[in-house]
């Protein structure tokens, strides 16, 4: 039974304790009624003395009748032992048990006696008779004193014995300190390479575990343990649960916890430590280790076991024994001399058979300097002759790090720290001054001829020459002054006057006695001499006749050559004082007060007193001194002012008034809000006297201030400081500052006010409106702002804050309550913000909107009135109108079945003419082509207008171009960061770094991918290696983002396809729009591996479809502006007018060979003469590329008549037809040339026309314009492409061919009225087609079979189809249709497509507008063929899908038996795909520069070093390979001079 239940008697114990103010009552060996309400207290016993914290000394008495404990505003119980062995009184415990008030002595056990009752006037309390759960450990819990709490060991718990499972076993029940589970183990570390080590924990207190026990590495693992005695033994974790130790701190503590299998808690725990020796990579580090690390002097590796060294004698414990530079003196080198460096050190390795020899590294300014070193013996190490240089001359001495390594990165330790200091002589040392006192160390001195600071050998060897400070001769000459402070004083002297300048002696004593300022002695001053820069001399007394003069020095010696004057006078003022304001403070001083007179900013050193009182110094100028009083010793009376500059006393009767210090006597109201700024009336004393009050708060250790405003001697407006509360820890409850006060002047006694009780009350918190934010009203209706906190609850209920409340503009009548605000709106409608204010805080519950009270507004009736005005006007016009019309309805009819019957016989015979186009035979064409050579491009240039479109020189075809002195630097980085690219984890982590990255462009993405293809043209197995993972990682994304997979690489082909024409992100204008580096790499890819089936099978096909499209085109009118043709596939670029014209075949001479056979070319006599210049350079040069003809605006065409009459055609010129504003280019038709002439291409001639035009000609040219198609690319869309209709800037001029532009609408209703229905000519697209229909599926048959023409099928196709069908398998995708779509998005839409749209990227060709709008309509045919999805056309669809409507389900039979012809093919073999690779790549490997190519992909290294680096860190891989590292030596290398 405890002392608490025992029935004992025992007296009552009345404590006083002394600093708090409290009674507690402590009944001591008390007799309780078990049964009864109340326990009744014999006080019989002797006084026992108890100690109780937090007093000093206590006084006990017994007392008698009714007591009392109280500790306002709470109560606490005081819970005291008695039963202790020298029966002495021991506190265990304060517990808190009332509210408010005394604790009644009568108190009662519940039923279970685990709780007592204890009552206050006001509250009954139940309290715990113990509270051992509190306790977490065994030491607190048995520490705390507490008799009823013991340590339950298997449950890990602090409670009651009775509630300890089998506590009467021995050791389950720990009742004394000595009892607690204390752990041993052996070995307490152990390395992270040593697995399954047996650890063994012994404690003499162990109890019997018979259930068993586990033993727990933290969350590394959890085994079995093995009881034997008072030890348990545990195997310590397997290898793949040993912590990874990568970091410099070269071990990892984890909690080793035994655990009971009988309860499954942790009972005991001690901490356990794995090392890793690996992590040291010096000696030192190693050996001076708290663990067993052993240093392998021949293989620079820190390890456990030292039986892994190469060598015994390799083997390092002490360090002692390290290898390590010794302290050498301070290393000196200049710069650009040849020197070698000399090093002591103890225990070098001698470099064994294999392993490199010694280098010194210097990193100087951040790049590294290596240097061949020598090592003479085990204890010196000689870096050899070599020169060094830094940047930059405003650095004369610079520390460089020295390192010696050997075998490429041993670093031998440099415990010293040792550095070689380079040094300039020149540098900062412009004077002879300055160089002779450089540090003698350096062997500098000053060159008289070079008139510059250097070493002895490299200034002429006359000695009259040479100036050192050691020699006979070392004495500078030419002293000169520079500077002169101050340049004014007073007469009396003692003005501390600097001078500064060069060449101002070595020592104090060359200037000790030769200054003079103003003709008067000045005296230097030892403590402000610097040498040959600077001296500080005092000035003496001047004479009433000295006014102003030079300040004049002698160097050791007054001759000439060592004399020097300043530039600047020096003056002798006369200081004088006039007023001082304000003058009087309080006697605490504080008070800043500024003196008015004359000359006051003259000489070095002001001091002014008030009375005895010193007035701090603040700032002065010509007419004022400002300081600040300080506190007078003296009281309250009259002080003399004195202002003293140097050694002159300024004589004028000026005196300041110390009054007595201001007082604060009410403050009111005593309250405020969180945010403050509410006004605060204080009353006080002398308030008048403080310039700039403030009060303050301070709470949390944090002080805001506000400011206050002086009203009169007595009276002070302030606004209330913010309480300085985290805005998100606001509570609601009232807070009282830790210090609150004002700051007035330097008053103390203020700074804290003891006898005010100023209260923070919450912030008010308003609600808004609704959700949406608008409140809707109507006129004259109150607004009510709901929230809380409105009223601080003050006591005595009078408290008010000034809300101000804004509708729009205009305040608001506000009546307060404390959970509304009633504001009365003003008079005004419509929406409008609404905005309350109070003290700091500003809130908008949103917006108001007031409607009016009529339906109907004034302006609204008014518009009523004016709408019905203007509609019977309306009326009656119509009906005017209306009889007006049918007078002429007749005529009208008439002229439009005239009209009509126009029409019809012109549709009859557009129609027929359709007809017969559509029935010409195709022979015609194809016997064109016959015997033509395909002019196809090199495998660079080919490769090169894919990866790179629209760059015709690119870095990788050059050289790399780098400034001479980088050029090894660059070189050696570069050669490194090609390492790294040829690292598969580097690479990988390099893209998808890249990708992550928001500013990398789409542009970026491709630049990247086309940069490491050519990078990896000589290793195409690794590039495919890295392709096929990229591309593993695109799918896994793919889907695990709930994509549909068959979005897979779809929207990265940026095909867009639009109502009347194509965008293709193939174009040639290289606006790549892929959405990865991986897709980039796929396109790249095949183009590396299908040339060869481009050259030898589907070249052909692809060459004769573009040449039936030039010819089929150029049998009709081509308008040399607009693009548009009479013959087209696309609609867009269809001419939709009947145009006259006539085929010529006219004789051209051959510009080659004038007595050759003349060429006849047929031409159209509507063809403009850069038309007609093309046809020709076409017929002469066919079998010429394109790159190597002549062009067209280099020639003139000429017309020989039969007259013997030569005449230049040009497209303009003075015969150029003007009308309405519209200029037509010249044709044929425009010369009359006739059928059969004789023409001949000359060269370019200035003729009178086009010299005075030039500007003209440019602008207009039609070769011009194909030149821009040329340089830019197939262009977009038909209406972009128009710049010769745009009017000429001077003359108002628009140009045009046959048809005038379709956007300008001034054309003549006539002329409207005279076109027949546009659409009647689409009908010219079904001739066009069928006439190209047998070259659209001689190419696509070509692409789409496995075997045609001699050619099989490229192993890169059916390795990617079978790579996609293993992802596919992968991922369980057995949809027939999204394996479809992802091979169509892999090769046809990826790479095909870009072929049929771009062959020029295959062939030398020039493809112009016209041809380009066809080319795009069949790869919109090829896309459509190779999709999956039903295409649903009708009337209303565009006529680029209908013109193939009926060939599509054929091509789609042609592409499924293609990629199922492929999927019954045998698989191809990594090896031999691998050997194909190498071919191709041996083949190509000397295409690219491969430099240029690194160097390129270094800038986005440079752009993004940063987060590559963060990724490579977090890399396990990575980090192994220590490719961070790498990189940062790449970076090192290549950010020289950058």
């Amino acid at each position: 039974m405890s002392s608490w239940e025992r029935p004992l008697t025992a007296p009552c114990l009345s404590f006083s304790i002394c600093q708090m103010g409290v009674r507690i009552l402590c009944c001591l060996r008390t007799e309780f009624s078990l049964y009864g309400p109340t326990i009744s207290t014999l006080c019989s016993c002797p006084l026992v003395p108890v100690s109780v914290s937090p007093c000093a000394s206590l006084s006990g008495t017994a007392g008698k009748g009714r007591h009392s404990c109280s500790l306002s505003p709470f109560v606490l119980a005081l819970q005291i032992r008695v039963d202790g062995p020298t029966n002495s009184a021991l506190e265990y415990e304060i517990v808190q048990v009332v509210d408010t008030g005394p604790i009644l002595r009568d108190m009662a056990f519940s039923m279970d006696h685990e709780h007592l009752y204890i009552m206050s006037e006001k509250q009954l309390t139940r309290v715990p008779v113990e509270s051992c759960g509190q306790y977490k450990t065994c030491s607190t819990c048995l520490g705390s004193g507490d008799p009823h709490c013991g340590w339950c060991v298997l449950h890990n718990t602090c409670t009651r014995k009775e509630r300890c499972e089998r506590s009467s076993e021995p050791r389950r029940f720990a009742s004394e300190m000595k009892q607690c589970v204390r752990l041993t183990v052996h070995p307490n570390n152990i390395s992270v390479s040593q697995y399954n080590v047996l650890v063994s924990r012994s404690d003499p207190h162990l109890h019997s575990l018979s259930a068993g026990v586990n033993c727990t590495f933290e969350d590394l693992s959890e085994m079995d343990g093995l009881v034997v005695g008072n030890q348990i033994q545990c195997i310590s974790p397997a290898a793949k649960e040993v912590p990874q130790i990568i970091m410099e701190n070269d071990h990892h503590i984890v909690q080793l916890q035994l655990k009971s299998k009988e309860t499954g808690m942790t009972f005991a725990s001690t901490s356990f430590v794995f090392y890793n020796c690996s992590v040291h990579n010096s000696c030192l580090s190693c050996v001076e280790s708290p663990y067993r690390c052993h240093w392998c002097k021949y293989r620079h590796v820190c390890t456990h076991d030292p039986r892994s060294c190469s060598f015994q004698e390799g083997r390092v414990k002490l360090p002692e024994d390290c290898p390590q530079l010794l302290q050498a003196d301070k290393i000196l080198v200049p710069v650009e001399v040849i020197k070698p460096i000399t090093l002591k050190a103890k225990n070098l390795p001698q470099p064994q058979s294999g392993q490199r020899g010694y280098e010194c590294i210097l990193t100087i300014q951040g790049n590294e300097q290596r240097v061949p070193a020598l090592r003479f013996n085990s204890s010196s190490v000689q870096c050899q002759n070599t020169s060094y240089s830094y940047e930059g001359m405003e650095i004369n001495s610079l520390p460089v790090e020295l390192t010696v390594v050997w075998n490429g990165n041993f670093n031998i330790d440099n415990p010293a720290q040792n550095k070689v200091h380079l040094y300039k002589c020149g540098a900062m040392r412009d004077s002879c001054g300055l160089c002779l006192k450089a540090d003698p160390d350096f062997e500098c001195g000053w060159c008289e001829g070079q008139n510059q600071c250097t070493l002895k050998h490299h200034c002429p060897t006359q000695e009259n020459q040479w100036l050192e400070l050691s020699g006979t001769k070392g004495k500078c000459t030419n002293p000169r002054i520079t500077d002169i402070i101050p340049v004014t004083g007073p007469r009396e002297g003692g003005t501390k006057v600097t001078i500064r300048g060069e060449n101002l002696g070595l020592e104090f004593r060359d200037i000790a006695s030769h200054v003079k300022v103003a003709g008067v002695e000045c005296k230097p001053l030892v403590e402000g001499y610097i040498p040959a820069e600077q001296i500080v001399c005092e000035m003496g007394e001047a004479k009433p006749s000295q006014h102003a003069g030079f300040v004049e020095i002698c160097v050791a010696e007054c001759k000439p050559e060592f004399m020097a004057r300043s530039s600047q006078l020096y003056y002798f003022m006369t200081l004088t004082l006039s007023d001082l304001k304000p003058k009087r403070g309080p006697v605490s001083g504080g008070t800043q007060v500024t003196i008015t007179g004359t000359n006051l900013n003259a000489g070095s050193n002001v001091v002014v007193t008030f009375g005895r009182q010193p007035c701090l110094f603040y700032r002065r100028s010509t007419k004022h001194i400002v300081c600040n009083t300080t506190a007078s010793d003296d009281g309250f009376d009259k002080v003399k002012v004195s202002v003293r500059v140097d050694k002159a006393k300024i004589h004028q009767e000026l005196q300041f008034e110390y009054m007595e210090d201001p007082t604060i006597l009410r403050i009111e109201p005593e309250w405020s809000i969180i945010s403050g700024n509410t006004p605060i009336a204080v009353w006080g004393t002398h308030l008048d006297l403080i310039q700039n009050p403030q009060i303050r708060a301070k709470h949390g250790g944090k002080e805001h201030v506000n400011i206050c405003e002086v009203q009169n001697a007595t009276e002070m407006t302030c606004q209330a400081p913010a309480l300085p509360v985290d805005p998100n820890h606001q509570s609601e409850l009232t807070e009282r500052p830790e210090e609150f006060g004002f700051i007035l002047d330097n008053v103390q006694s203020l700074l804290i006010l003891n006898k005010t009780n100023f209260t923070y009350y919450p912030n008010p918190v308003f609600e808004a409106f609704n959700p949406s934010g608008i409140l809707e009203l109507k006129p004259g209706t109150p607004i009510i702002l709901k929230g809380k906190n409105l009223i601080p609850p003050v006591t005595g209920g009078n408290a008010k804050l000034n809300y101000t409340v804004l509708i729009g503009e205009k305040p608001c009548v506000v009546t307060v309550s404390d959970v509304q605000l009633l504001c009365e709106s003003p008079n005004l409608i419509g929406r409008h913000k609404v905005m309350a204010r109070v003290g700091g805080l500003e809130f908008s519950p949103g917006m108001v909107y007031i409607s009016p009270d009529s339906p109907l507004s004034l302006p609204a009736i008014v518009s009523i009135a004016v709408a019905g005005g203007l509609l019977i006007i309306f009326i009656v016009a119509v009906l005017i109108a209306y009889k007006r019309k049918s007078r002429e309805s007749d005529l009208t009819l008439k002229r439009l079945q005239m009209q009509m019957d126009n029409l019809e016989s012109r549709v009859a015979l557009e129609c027929k003419e359709a007809f017969a186009e559509l029935q010409t035979d195709i022979h015609e064409l194809t016997s064109d082509l016959d015997g033509a050579g395909i002019p196809f491009l090199d495998y660079r240039t080919y490769t090169m207008r894919v990866l790179f479109p629209g760059i015709e020189d690119h870095p990788v075809l050059r050289d790399l171009e780098v400034p001479g002195y980088r050029q090894e630097r660059v070189e050696k980085g570069l050669k490194l960061f090609a390492q790294l690219i040829n690292n598969k984890v580097f690479l990988l982590s390099f893209i998808r770094t890249l990708e992550s990255q928001r500013s990398f462009s789409m542009r970026d993405r491709g630049n990247v991918a086309s940069l490491i293809m050519t990078v990896l043209q000589s290793k195409l197995e690794y590039a495919t290696d890295v392709l096929k993972q990229l591309l593993a990682d695109l799918i896994d994304k793919n889907l695990e983002s709930k994509n549909h997979p068959k979005l897979l690489l779809r929207s990265s082909f940026g095909l867009i396809s639009v109502t009347n024409h194509l965008l293709f992100s193939f174009s040639s204008g290289g606006d790549c729009r892929t959405e990865s580096v991986a897709e980039k790499m796929l396109t790249n890819w095949f183009t590396f591996l299908l040339y060869k089936f481009l050259k030898e099978c589907a070249g052909e096909p692809l060459f004769s479809l573009f040449c039936a499209i030039k010819q089929q085109m150029e049998k009709g009118p081509i308008d040399s502006i607009t693009g548009e043709a009479r013959y087209s596939l696309s609609e867009d670029k269809l001419i939709r007018q009947q145009i006259d014209y006539k085929t010529l075949v006219l004789s051209c001479v051959n510009p080659d060979n004038v007595n050759s056979p003349e060429i006849p070319v047929k031409i159209l006599n509507c063809d403009t003469i850069t038309q007609v210049k093309e046809k020709i350079l076409d017929a002469i040069f066919k079998n010429v590329p394109c790159s190597h003809r002549p062009k067209a605006a280099d020639m003139d065409l000429e017309w020989r008549q039969v007259s013997g009459a030569r005449m230049i055609l040009q497209d303009e010129d003075i015969t150029t037809k003007i009308e309405n504003d519209w200029k037509r280019l010249n044709t044929l038709a425009h010369y009359q040339v006739p059928d059969g002439s004789v023409v001949a291409l000359v060269s370019k001639q200035v003729t009178a026309y086009n010299a005075v035009n030039n500007s003209t000609v440019s602008r207009t040219s039609a070769s011009k314009y194909e030149n821009m198609i040329r340089y830019t690319g197939s262009p977009d869309s038909l209406r972009s492409r128009t710049p010769m209709i745009t009017p000429d800037l001077e003359s108002g001029v628009k140009m045009w061919h046959l048809v005038k532009n379709h956007e300008h609408g001034d054309q003549k209703e006539g002329d409207r009225g005279s076109k027949m229905v546009s659409e009647i000519y689409l009908t010219r697209l079904l001739a066009t087609k069928g006439t190209l229909q047998k070259f659209v599926d001689d190419l696509f048959e070509t692409i789409f079979s496995t075997a045609h023409r001699g050619s099989a099928l490229p192993l890169a196709i059916k390795y990617m189809f079978d790579f996609l069908d293993e992802q596919a398998d992968k991922h369980n995708i057995h949809d027939p249709h999204v394996r479809h779509t992802w091979k169509s998005n892999c090769l046809p839409l990826r790479f095909w497509v870009n072929m049929i749209k771009n062959p020029q990227f295959v062939f030398d060709i020039h493809k112009n507008s016209i041809t380009d709008a066809c080319l795009s309509v069949v790869a919109q045919t090829f896309m459509d063929s190779c999709s999956t999805s039903e295409h649903r056309l009708g009337k209303d669809s565009p006529s680029n899908k209908l013109l193939y409507a009926k060939d599509i389900p054929s091509y789609k039979n042609w592409v499924e038996r293609y990629y199922s012809d492929i999927g019954k093919m045998p698989a191809i073999s990594d090896q031999d795909m691998n050997a194909y690779l190498a071919e191709q790549s041996r083949m190509h490997m000397n295409e690219f520069n491969t430099m240029s190519a690194l160097s390129e992909i270094y800038s986005y290294v440079g752009k993004y070093s940063e987060e590559i680096l963060g990724a490579l860190d977090q890399d396990d891989q990575a980090g192994k390979q220590k490719l961070a590292y790498k990189l940062e030596q790449v970076i090192t290398l290549m950010s020289i001079d950058s």
